[in-house]
Formats: C-alpha cells, structure tokens, sequence
C-alpha cells in the first residue's frame, strides 16, 4: 500500500468527510484533498489563475497523446453535454452529414443535439446490449458519401459497454471522415491515444475519471480540425472556436465567467493522477474494483447484464434478483443507510442497476460494499 494511499484511507476511516461513498459515474467520490482545493478564491482575470488553466490545458493535451504536436485543448464551462453540444454545433459545418453511433442513452442524447441544432444526420442504432460494429459502420460509410463526420460514445454508460475505439476509429479514418469522440467517462482512466485513433475531437468532464468536481468539460482536439470550426457554430456560448481562440490570445483566459473552484479542484486532481502513477495506474486499479465487484456480486447470486469481453472498468450493470419482493427503492435505501449510494439502470430490454467502479474507491471499499449488499439482501 502506497503511502498517498494509506492517508487516503486513514482520513476516509477518521472523518465525517461524507455520509456514504458515491459508487456512479460520475459525479464521483473525490479525495480530501481535491475537495480542500475549493477553499480559495480565484479572480479569473489574475494571470496566477490564467497560468492554472494554461497548465491544464497542457497537461490534458499530454494525457491524451503521447506525441500531443498538432493538438490542443479547450476548457468549457457546464457538465460534459455542454461540450458535446458546443462540438456537434461548432465541428459540422452547414453542408455536412453526422453519422452518430449508438448503443445506449449517451450517443442517442447526441443524436438529439443535432436534431435540435437542425444539422442534417443519420443514426446507426446497434441496440443497447451490442457493440458498435466496424464492419457495418464500414459498409454504411461505402454507401452514404455524404456523411462527413462521425461520432461515438467510447464507454457507454447506459449499460458499462467498451465500445471498440481502435477498430471503429480505423474505419472513419480509412474513409477520411472527421472523428468525434465522447470519452467522457474513459478519458483518465482508460488507457487511448487521440493521435494514434486520429480522433479530431475527444470529449470529457472534470468530474470523471480526472476525479474533480462538476462544473466544467474539456475538448481535446487537433488543432487543424479546431480552427475549421471558425464561423461554424450555432450557439454564442457554445462557440467552441471563439472560446479556444480567446484562451489561445489572451493566455488561459475565459470568454465568460468560469468556475474557478471546479478549476482549481481540477488542476489538484490531475497532480494526484500523476501521482498515483498515471492513467495506466488509475486503470488497474478500477480494473481491480471491478474485478472484485463481479466477484462478489455473482458470488451473491447476482448475474452481469453484459458480457465480459464488453465490460468497462467503469461502471457494471447487474440484472434484478428473479424474486418477486425485490424493489430497487428498498434496496438503494438500505445500501445508503450502510454508506454506500449506487445508480439505478437505464436500458429497456432488461430491468437493471448499476454500480460504478471509479473515483476515490479502492478494493477495500469493494470489499466493504459486498459485504453490505450482503447483509442487505432482505428478500432472501
């Protein structure tokens, strides 16, 4: 056990920090420390706090690729719809096609965003218990020549599905299609390389496997790809262009007010990343809590919703006990009461609940979580 870890569970065992701990994708449990960063105040014009956003401006576009040249970054205020929206309305130019992907509740929330912005599109719809397919993404880029961007959900959290980035990245890639990806609860804590995928845009959140707080998104784009957004976008605050290039020329500024102690709490958990090790790091380790999680819950006569091969190591789905006086309220109550809160399920072909695998979590709270739902099996 690391000595930043044994701390961490020190402090989680002697203080009233929380009442229970957040097993969901997002917002999630967030270390002491992360949360203590907020104590200050920032005036968003003062350049220490500008030289703040510049750092983790680098420091996203060096997490997302190893060789970052030609790629930069932009901070956006609001939950990480925020910057999807402001990269669906800013990246399709007028004369342009979206394919979007989907398998689950997330990438039909993008094709809505479209719909509302008016920007011509076209779903591929894999079901939610499915993977995107390359081969059939292959096929429908052959047929429709319009299509012109594409965009896909890398874990898709309606159900924990790992969608195969890699392979689907070297399709639209092969077809010279732009490539938007919403990483939103895979970037930090699975490992990818926006450069060697050829992504154009990837988005995330600060409130996910960063371990921050809500409150701002990010978008990690090649620089090319950004700057042909110019003139594009059909949305004032969601002008992802104007927003980048402000911060481009006048170093680390916001156009409008940012959330400072989300950013400050941000700029804390990305040190504490690098501390633990890195993303490879972050990634056995919620590897290693899901693994436990599995194995305790089928231990308990649980059943995974989906199958190994596509199971994330961020947030499982397990399906209802077959019993009649099982209720999810009940259940999700009494796990509360022991310290624990978990995420009901999201999909329509099977009745669900979901328990996350990330944040401030380690085995010994994996541990500590199966015995409860142990003790709290009330219609055994």
């Amino acid at each position: 056990m690391t000595a930043r870890k044994s701390e961490l569970l020190a402090k989680k065992e002697s203080g009233p920090d929380n009442p229970y701990l957040l097993l969901t994708p997002g917002p999630l449990s967030t270390s002491p420390s992360v949360r203590a960063a907020m104590l200050r105040d920032w005036c968003t014009w003062d350049d220490d706090y500008n030289q703040l956003v510049q750092s983790i401006r680098r420091r996203l576009v060096s997490l997302a690729a190893a060789k970052p040249d030609g790629y930069t970054s932009v901070l956006m205020q609001g939950s990480g719809t925020f910057c999807v929206e402001a990269v669906i309305s800013s990246a399709v130019p007028k004369d342009g096609k979206l394919l979007v992907l989907t398998n689950g509740a997330y990438g039909d929330r993008i094709a809505k965003i479209a719909s509302v912005h008016g920007i011509p599109m076209v779903r591929m719809a894999f079901g939610e218990m499915e993977p995107v397919n390359p081969d059939s993404l292959a096929e429908k880029l052959e047929q429709d020549t319009a299509i012109t961007h594409v965009a896909v959900i890398h874990c898709e959290t309606t159900t924990g599905m790992l969608n195969p980035l890699e392979q689907i990245a070297h399709v639209v890639k092969r077809f010279n299609k732009i490539l938007i990806v919403d990483a939103m609860s895979s970037f930090g804590g699975i490992p990818l390389d926006a450069a060697e995928l050829g992504a154009d845009f990837l988005v995330s959140s600060a409130n996910k496997c960063i371990q921050g707080v809500p409150g701002f998104g990010f978008v990690i784009a090649k620089t090319a790809s950004l700057e042909a957004c110019k003139g594009q976008a059909r949305s004032l605050s969601l002008d992802l262009y104007d927003q980048w290039e402000t911060m481009e020329k006048h170093d680390g500024k916001w156009r409008y007010t940012s959330p400072t102690h989300t950013v400050r709490a941000f700029y804390q958990a990305l040190v504490e990343l690098e501390e633990e090790g890195g993303v490879g790091a972050r990634n056995k380790r919620y590897a290693d809590n899901q693994r436990l999680l599995v194995e305790g819950m089928e231990g308990l006569g649980f059943s995974c919703l989906l199958p190994a091969r596509w199971q994330s190591p961020i947030i499982t789905s397990f399906r209802y006990p077959d019993h009649p006086e099982f209720r999810f309220e009940t259940f999700y109550e009494r796990l509360k009461q022991a310290g624990f809160v978990i995420y009901p399920g999201k999909i329509s072909q099977a009745e669900t609940f979901r328990i996350g695998n990330i944040g401030e979590v380690y085995a010994e709270d994996i541990e500590r979580l199966v015995q409860a739902v142990k003790a709290n099996m009330y219609w055994r």
